[in-house]
């Protein structure tokens, strides 16, 4: 995923109200961007973290700028815009999806399945013309080179786990696909400690034979691109 605008630089002053980041600017401008990120992102924002933002195009926004990435005193890229997790999954499901996922003939996004009372991310039309019902989780949170989900407890993840283990027990293909957006994850892990109810979700979900995909990032003030499929502890 490319991004669209040339990124403009600056140093996060703080971020409050979930929605609302104050960076200063190299130019020195102190600005309030929106913050596209409803968790706790805990570790990918702490006052005096590099961070990028993209201008708005729509000229009558109020908030003018977008936060898009972070950079811990490490020197790991997070990417904070949890809504470009999609797109980055349905440019590897496009491209070169996950084998456990097979070839692909179409892709929708946003699809209830029959019966269903949850809309998933992605439904893909396999080579076979079988159906696979994909959710995608964005992964930020890092302990050392760990990842971990969910960052906050999280009734609606719980709900999407329960709701591909019943399609799976109806025999539907099924996935859960971690969209890790930090360059210093190597693994992904259920934040049990956070949010027992979706650890004991997604570990149901896989005894019912949910297909659980984790894929790392390659992070540039230019670009994002998953690059590379990271190992899952369950």
């Amino acid at each position: 995923m490319q991004f669209t605008s040339p990124l403009l630089r600056g140093t996060l002053l703080r971020r409050y109200k979930r929605f609302f980041a104050d960076i200063e600017l190299d130019s020195g401008e102190q600005i309030t961007a929106h913050c596209p990120n409803t968790g706790a992102m805990t570790g990918c924002a702490e006052p005096g973290f590099t961070v990028y933002v993209s201008p708005a195009d729509n000229p009558k926004r109020k908030l003018k700028f977008t936060w898009e990435l972070a950079v811990t005193a490490n020197n790991n890229w997070i990417g904070v815009n949890t809504h470009h997790a999609n797109k980055l999954v349905q440019e590897v499901l496009e491209q070169d999806p996950p084998a456990v996922f097979g070839p692909t003939l179409s892709i929708k996004r946003e699809v209830t399945p029959p019966g269903g009372t949850s809309r998933f991310d992605f439904c893909l039309t396999r080579t076979d013309h079988s159906l696979l019902y994909v959710e995608v989780k964005s992964v930020t949170l890092a302990m050392e080179n760990k990842g971990y989900f969910p960052d906050a407890v999280t009734q609606r993840g719980q709900k999407h786990a329960r709701e591909l283990t019943a399609l799976a027990n109806q025999g539907l293909a099924t996935g859960l696909f971690f969209c890790v957006q930090h360059t210093g994850i190597e693994s992904v892990h259920l934040a049990e400690h956070i949010d027992p109810g979706y650890a004991d979700a997604v570990r149901e979900a896989a005894h019912a034979g949910v297909d659980i995909v984790a894929m790392g990032c390659q992070i540039t003030q230019e670009k994002i691109i998953l690059n590379q499929q990271l190992p899952i502890i369950l």
